[in-house]
């Protein structure tokens, strides 16, 4: 089987490592619009040829779309005018959105519409990993509008890539990472914003940063070419979590505002019940 990877960053990058090394593929076939990140990935190893997107398509059994929701939105449509047998795999974040667009389209059933929940901060080919998958979910989104042969090709690849498997519809889906992923970013970035702001005035306030300010922080270094698009794309839900966290916050800062350390202490002990989540 040949794969097409449209996107040889971490996501599709780190595929293709892993389809490599399990043998599992034919040919990986790279196609990305920043031609320096189809040359690094050409010498990383992560694919065995370039070519365009019509190029790959027509030489492809499956299509990974791997490239920011925003693009995904563009690009499916014309994607799925183009296969014949083949599998496409849209592989973004957010979900409602793009499906709703491809609802109606005659060829809606070569598409498997799945969400890796992994990832980490770092973009472009050099962040690819073998094992960035391995124990992992992965997040199919209605799947059964996908055709049966389809759904069974992508399942095949799951199991090589080492994954876990949950199905959703595509709203329960966006919900649910507005609060496990999208809000955890947003976190990220205002700590981030908050330090930066008061690094100007405390010009050495990061030779204390550790690495609980680090792991907190981590999230802020991700790409704005990646998330804008998902903010865009999962709006309501965002703020709608973001309310509630800013609701929290509020909270927090009221309890200590008033000496409250008894209610502190009851929010922080209560907040260590997500340890029945987080094991």
């Amino acid at each position: 089987m040949n794969i097409a990877i449209v996107g040889v960053g971490l996501i599709g990058g780190s595929v293709a490592i892993t389809l490599k090394e399990k043998k599992a593929v034919s040919k990986i076939i790279g196609v990305d619009k920043n031609d320096s990140n189809l040359k690094k990935a050409l010498q990383l190893g992560l694919i065995d040829e370039g070519a365009t997107l019509e190029e790959a398509i027509t030489r492809s059994d499956m299509v990974f779309l791997t490239i920011p929701v925003d693009a995904i939105l563009q690009l499916l449509p014309s994607v799925l005018d183009q296969v014949t047998h083949q599998v496409v795999v849209d592989m973004g974040s957010t979900k409602e959105r793009i499906l709703q667009k491809v609802a109606d389209h005659p060829k809606r059933g070569r598409l498997v519409a799945a969400h890796p929940m992994a990832g980490t901060e770092y973009s472009g080919p050099e962040a690819a990993l073998p094992n960035l998958f391995k124990g992992k979910m992965m997040v199919y989104v209605d799947a059964v509008h996908s055709d049966e042969d389809a759904f069974d090709a992508v399942d095949a690849i799951t199991e090589q890539l080492e994954m876990h498997t949950a199905f959703m519809k595509a709203h329960e889906h966006d919900v649910h990472t507005a609060y496990v992923s999208h809000i955890s970013h947003i976190t990220s970035f205002a700590l981030a914003l908050t330090v930066l702001e008061k690094e100007k005035s405390q010009g050495r306030i990061f030779e204390l940063a550790g690495s609980g300010f680090e792991s907190t922080v981590r999230l802020a270094k991700s790409s704005p070419d990646m998330w804008t698009p998902i903010f865009k794309q999962n709006r309501e839900n965002v703020l709608e979590v973001l309310q509630e966290h800013v609701k929290q916050l509020q909270n927090i800062q009221q309890v200590l505002s008033d000496e409250d350390y008894d209610a502190f202490y009851k929010l922080i002990k209560k907040s260590n019940k997500i340890r029945r989540i987080l094991k």
